[in-house]
């Protein structure tokens, strides 16, 4: 049996990780909102940023006591796990990118996202303070019942979570995790391709395109989970 945390991306809760966390049954599976997102929407306010949301992950490993872990997270949920296994590296056996960010030490996320899309973001962000969900076809999302599964639980977005820096301590203990890079390239949504391209070859990485949609876990929960317990 293995312990698994499935970290979502921006906009998503933990909800979003329904299908997978069934098909995960014989394993310990946790799937945490981050702050003002999910379930713990009303908690949303302009101040929550990275480091909250690292903080979040952190505090569920050791209020848990979670160790030998199989860190997952999706699209955003990339820059989260990585802080939480640099702040927590004892506590993390393995990292999966669903499709995700792999930042480097000082870079946000918002340096990874197409130039246009990032640029529109800062524009909305910097008025409001948080970011309106994208439409659900950039997520692949196309099918009745899976726009009625999405579209009622996307929350707005807190903005500074997307532009603060990561601030990584521990660059040994992470370059030695065990790590997997899952593509989803039909549709791409053309911020992870540059890490697809980095990790196809990398020896050190275990690597799998699937040729679905960025909300994997929702379009394809069943090959998700399998490839998790690779």
């Amino acid at each position: 049996m293995s312990t698994f945390v499935l970290v979502h991306g921006a906009w998503h809760g933990g909800w979003c990780w329904r299908f997978v966390r069934a098909l995960l049954q014989e394993h310990e599976v946790f799937t945490p909102s981050l702050t003002g997102l999910g379930e713990r929407k009303h908690l949303a306010r302009p101040d929550i940023d990275l480091d909250t949301h690292i903080a979040d992950v952190v505090a569920l490993l050791e209020m848990e006591d979670l160790r030998d872990v199989v860190l997952v997270g999706h699209s955003y949920g990339g820059m989260v796990i990585t802080g939480a296994a640099d702040r927590a590296p004892g506590r993390v056996r393995r990292l999966v990118y669903l499709d995700a960010f792999v930042p480097e030490n000082g870079k946000c996320a918002l340096e990874y996202v197409v130039p246009e899309r990032a640029a529109r973001m800062r524009e909305e962000g910097e008025k409001v303070g948080s970011l309106t969900p994208p439409p659900l076809s950039l997520w692949g999302l196309t099918r009745a019942e899976h726009i009625d599964f999405v579209k009622p639980r996307e929350v707005r977005h807190p903005y500074r979570t997307m532009t603060q820096p990561i601030k990584l301590s521990n660059a040994h203990a992470l370059a030695k995790m065990p790590k997997t890079f899952i593509y989803c390239s039909s549709p791409a949504t053309g911020s992870f391709d540059q890490f697809a391209a980095k990790y196809r070859h990398e020896p050190a990485w275990k690597f799998f395109e699937l040729k679905t949609g960025h909300d994997a876990m929702i379009l394809e929960p069943g090959e998700v989970a399998a490839l998790l317990q690779k």
